[in-house]
């Protein structure tokens, strides 16, 4: 666990009020538990749930997916503005939105899995509502959460400590996510996530509360020449959210194709694949301590380069194995799985300090458009890998050397051309540029 350790302010900052250390850690850290623990049924479980359940055509489920999740990713930078305007009047009306958020999102995912009604016409508009309100109701106390932990400052190792909290109970929440429907079922799955929504808003009710900031006319949220694109006024801003976005596909495309490389490319055995995800998200989860030492001795941006190197190796390896090599596979999951700490931890502690240095309110309007890109890192993995693997000859199934050889390139290799490339943005734009 993570020992107390005070955290100092860096010039421009502001400092915690206490030292961080595990209570602190568990109190604001737990609701990301189930913040993350419904985001795996939502995107991964619901298309198959609506097509086997109530036999709702693949094609049209698509596309309702899609429109619900555009118009979720539009409006973060709104909420993001709203949770400025709220973090300005008091921490009460930010946790007053939250729990309303919280128990939005749980009667809205309730509902989407279990609809009154099972004819299809009246589904298309059930699931779209219960879409829409799950989506807003999941980026609201997501933004929030996001930008409490911003707000309390301290330096480079203590933004890491305060980020690790609340990734590290996230991959708990995953894992969870991924066994419970199977083992539970759907109900209870859905009784497990609405009870730690109110153990996780409870516990953030009673975690150390951000130092007051008073929004500048440069960059507040009172500025009205800015609006919501007063962020990319910043310089830093700019350039993490660039190295982000690179490295987020990077890591996106892995992650949408690794079932596909896992049946096709090792022909591996279908129990085989529960240990490859859990082996992946457990050593993430066992990562993040050792990452924080990492960023002690060398700093935030050289140990998100480390972990960017770690992954160019590990998947430059993975291009080599074929059918059988499940063992291997095996190491190749756990080693990512240990880069990929870097990259849950690291850069929105980045972000923190970018946020901090500025020492305003507009840490919402930050987050608004981080978790923007972070969605369309996933859409853009998706939808750039999926059409050109078919256009490359690969289709699902396939065992023909072309297909397996555009297969493997879209799983190992353009990952690392785009880790390499993040790493050179990083290096050049943050790591060169500081003092």
């Amino acid at each position: 666990m993570i020992s107390p350790h005070p955290i100092t302010p860096e010039p421009g900052g502001s400092a915690l009020p206490l030292s961080w250390g595990w209570p602190q850690g568990l109190r604001y850290g737990l609701l990301g538990l189930p913040l993350a623990f419904v985001a795996l049924p939502l995107y991964v479980m619901l298309p198959n749930y609506y097509a086997r359940q109530f036999g709702v055509p693949l094609a049209g489920l698509g596309l309702l997916l899609l429109s619900a999740r555009l118009f979720d990713a539009v409006t973060d930078p709104l909420l993001g503005r709203w949770a400025d305007a709220l973090f300005a009047r008091s921490h009460a009306h930010v946790l007053a939105l939250g729990a309303v958020a919280a128990l939005l999102l749980g009667a809205s995912f309730f509902a989407l899995f279990f609809p009154p009604i099972n004819e299809l016409p009246f589904l298309w508009a059930w699931a779209g509502a219960c879409l829409v309100l799950c989506y807003l109701a999941f980026s609201t106390l997501t933004i929030l959460h996001q930008s409490w932990g911003a707000l309390l400052g301290g330096d480079a190792l203590g933004r890491s400590r305060v980020v690790a909290s609340r990734e590290g109970f996230g991959l708990a929440g995953v894992v969870l996510a991924s066994l419970s429907p199977v083992v539970f079922g759907m109900p209870a799955t859905t009784s497990l996530l609405v009870l730690t929504l109110v153990l996780g808003w409870w516990a953030w009710s009673r975690s150390p509360k951000p130092v007051p900031v008073s929004p500048e006319p440069s960059l507040g949220l009172a500025s009205q020449h800015d609006g919501l694109l007063a962020p990319w006024r910043v310089a830093g801003f700019r350039a993490l959210i660039a190295v982000f976005m690179v490295n987020g596909i990077a890591t996106a495309l892995p992650a949408t194709l690794i079932l596909f490389f896992v049946q096709d490319r090792l022909q591996s055995p279908p129990a085989m694949e529960a240990w490859f995800l859990g082996s992946y998200f457990l050593a993430a989860a066992l990562a993040l301590a050792p990452w924080l030492r990492v960023v002690k001795r060398w700093g935030l941006e050289r140990a998100w380069l480390a972990g960017m190197v770690l992954a160019v190796a590990v998947f430059a390896f993975a291009a080599q194995l074929g059918a059988g090599d499940t063992t291997a596979f095996l190491a190749v999951c756990v080693l990512s799985g240990m880069a990929m700490a870097a990259d849950l931890a690291l850069p929105g502690a980045l972000l923190a300090g970018v946020i901090a240095k500025r020492n305003d309110a507009a840490s919402g309007q930050f987050f608004g458009w981080w978790n923007l890109a972070t969605k369309l890192n996933l859409a853009l993995a998706a939808g750039l890998a999926l059409p050109l693997l078919s256009g490359f000859g690969y289709a699902p199934g396939s065992r023909s050397a072309e297909g397996l050889q555009a297969l493997t390139w879209a799983y190992c290799l353009v990952p690392c051309a785009l880790k390499l490339l993040a790493a050179s943005l990083l290096y050049c734009l943050l790591i060169r540029k500081s003092p």
